[in-house]
C-alpha cells in the first residue's frame, strides 16, 4: 500500500500543484515584480527600481493607515480572545442550553463582510442619531464601530476553538488539582489556560491576521471617512491602486510591504506562543 502511495503521489498531487502555481505562486511573483514598475497593465510595465517604495513614504497616508490598523488590531485581538475564552469557559461548565448558545454565538461568522458592514452601519447610526451624529462624524466612532463589528463576527468562531481545547483537557488533571486543594482560580490559571495554549496559538493567529487584513467591513462601515482617518491598510492599498492614476505601482508596492508586515507579525506570534506550548 505504501509503495502504491509513493508511486501515484505525484499524479494525484499534480492538479493541486498546478492550481497553486497558477492561482497563487505566479501572481505573487508577478506582483513583486510589478511593485518595481510603472504600469497600467502587465504588458506595459516599465521598470523604475525602488521609486514606488520611495513614493509611498513621501505622504503620510500609508503610515496613518498602518497606525490606525495597528491600534485596531491590538484592541480587537485582546477583546476577542478574552471574551471568546470567557464564553468557552462558561459554556463548558455543563449549563442548560449550551448547544443552543454555541450555535447562536457562532452564527455571525457566517455573514459576509460587506453585508455585515452595512448592517452595523445602520445599527450604529441609529444609536448615534440620538446625539445628532453619524459613524463618519469623528474617527473615534468609526474605530469603535469596527472593533464592535469585528468582535461580533469573530468571538463565536474563536469560542468554538477554545471549547475544543478546554474539552480536550483530561478530567484526571482537574480532579488531581482539586484534591491538592486548588481553588477555581488556581485551576483556571495554572491548569486550564496553560493546557489550552494550542488553541490560544490558533486563535491569536486568526484574529491577528484577520484584523490586519480587514478590508470589506472597513469599506462598508466607514469607507475611511471622515477623510481617511478610519482607513485601514487593506482599504488604503485598494484606494491607491484603483483610485489614483499613475499610482498603480505604488499600490502594488504597498501590497508587498503589507504582506511582509503581516507575515512577520504572524510568524513572530506563532514562534512565541508555540514556545509556550513546549514549556507546558
Amino acid at each position: 500500500m505504501q509503495k502504491s502511495y509513493k508511486k501515484y503521489f505525484a499524479l494525484f498531487a499534480l492538479p493541486t500543484i498546478i492550481a497553486f502555481i497558477i492561482a497563487f505562486l505566479a501572481p505573487f511573483i508577478i506582483g513583486i515584480f510589478l511593485s518595481f514598475c510603472e504600469f497600467t497593465t502587465i504588458m506595459d510595465a516599465e521598470f523604475v527600481g525602488v521609486s514606488n517604495y520611495i513614493k509611498i513614504f513621501q505622504t503620510k497616508e500609508f503610515l496613518d493607515a498602518f497606525w490606525f490598523t495597528t491600534k485596531f488590531t491590538v484592541v480587537s485581538v485582546i477583546s476577542i480572545n478574552v471574551l471568546a475564552f470567557t464564553l468557552a469557559y462558561v459554556l463548558t461548565r455543563g449549563i442548560k442550553g449550551t448547544n443552543l448558545f454555541r450555535t447562536v454565538y457562532f452564527m455571525p461568522n457566517l455573514i459576509g463582510g460587506i453585508v455585515l458592514g452595512y448592517i452595523w452601519q445602520i445599527l450604529i447610526n441609529g444609536v448615534l442619531a440620538k446625539f445628532g451624529v453619524t459613524i463618519t462624524a469623528e474617527a473615534k466612532y468609526g474605530f469603535w464601530g469596527l472593533v464592535i463589528l469585528m468582535n461580533w463576527q469573530m468571538i463565536g468562531y474563536m469560542m468554538i476553538i477554545y471549547i475544543a481545547g478546554i474539552q480536550n483537557i483530561s478530567t484526571d488533571v482537574i480532579e488531581a488539582a482539586k484534591i491538592d486543594g486548588a481553588n477555581k482560580w488556581q485551576a483556571l490559571t495554572k491548569i486550564t489556560i496553560p493546557m489550552v495554549m494550542p488553541s490560544v496559538t490558533i486563535c491569536l493567529f486568526l484574529t491577528l491576521t484577520n484584523s490586519f487584513k480587514l478590508f470589506d467591513q472597513n469599506l462598508a462601515l466607514t469607507a475611511g471617512a471622515p477623510g481617511k482617518s478610519t482607513e485601514m491598510l487593506g482599504l488604503n492599498i485598494y484606494s491607491t491602486f484603483y483610485g489614483r492614476v499613475g499610482w498603480e505601482g505604488a499600490g502594488q508596492a504597498k501590497a508587498v510591504i503589507f504582506f511582509l508586515i503581516v507575515a512577520l507579525i504572524a510568524l513572530t506570534q506563532l514562534f512565541i506562543t508555540r514556545k509556550r506550548e513546549v514549556e507546558n
